[in-house]
């Protein structure tokens, strides 16, 4: 099914007033934060205190539907729990923030499972492509692949932001196309392009500031913060259609500033 987005923008009919500030949904955000991290928290059910979560530090890598893999060792606390109760979740955090409670986390529940031999193969290149340095140990008889189950999420999007996310729109979420290349776009705008935003900021928003500053970046749209003298806020600009590269980006960019210019 094609964007609304995109066609209304083929039809020519897009204009700032028109455009709403579409955000991704709380899978897709899930699935992105997960994409662009490594570790995180796993909590297994205690075999020595029943009932007692049991945390452990894991990195992870996913499989082609975004469910998490684990190389464990036979002889570590969390794999002795699983053997035990299959149970656990695993926390991911947004790693490059310094605020970690306005930060994006997402919490994993499910069961662990050791994968069966016709799955190694390909759950060995997948783990090694994200955890090189795990090629030393892969290979150790104690060690061996193991996957969530995915039954439930929650997902923390910042203060105010949260909410369940159901495993099957987890499953068929993608992770954001933009989400490799967002610190850049981010550094670049921010740099050369303070005043554009300004502009942006009051045509597609509304919103007139000092300074704007953009925050985040996803292939709907973009967060920027507006200081004034009286107060700091965050506004959501959508773009005019949907963004699938840095180039799409570019493109929508300029369009959207060259509109703005001709609104002001």
């Amino acid at each position: 099914m094609s964007d609304p987005l995109s066609r209304r923008h083929a039809a020519g009919a897009v204009s700032p007033d028109q455009a709403p500030a579409l955000e991704p949904t709380h899978a897709e955000r899930s699935r992105t934060l997960l994409h662009l991290n490594r570790v995180g928290s796993l909590s297994t059910l205690s075999r020595k205190r029943p009932g007692w979560p049991f945390g452990s530090v894991m990195p992870y890598a996913l499989d082609e539907i975004g469910r998490p893999l684990f190389l464990i060792s036979s002889m570590a606390m969390h794999t002795q729990n699983l053997q035990d109760d299959t149970r656990a979740s695993l926390l991911v955090t947004q790693s490059d923030s310094p605020d970690p409670l306005g930060a994006s986390r997402v919490t994993l529940m499910g069961e662990v499972f050791k994968l069966p031999i016709e799955d190694m193969p390909v759950t060995r290149q997948l783990y090694l492509t994200r955890h090189e340095n795990a090629r030393y140990w892969v290979d150790y008889e104690d060690f061996a692949f193991y996957r969530m189950e995915i039954a439930d999420i929650y997902f923390v999007g910042g203060f105010g932001v949260m909410g369940w996310v159901a495993a099957e729109d987890y499953l068929q979420s993608e992770p954001d196309p933009l989400a490799e290349s967002a610190p850049a776009i981010i550094e670049h705008m921010n740099k050369d392009h303070a005043d554009s935003l300004l502009l942006l900021a009051k045509v597609f928003a509304g919103a007139e500031a000092d300074q704007a500053t953009m925050t985040s970046i996803d292939r709907l749209g973009f967060h920027v913060r507006l200081t004034t003298p009286e107060r700091v806020r965050s506004v959501r600009i959508a773009f005019l259609l949907q963004a699938r590269s840095v180039a799409d980006t570019r493109k929508i960019m300029e369009q959207m500033v060259r509109l703005a210019r001709d609104r002001a």
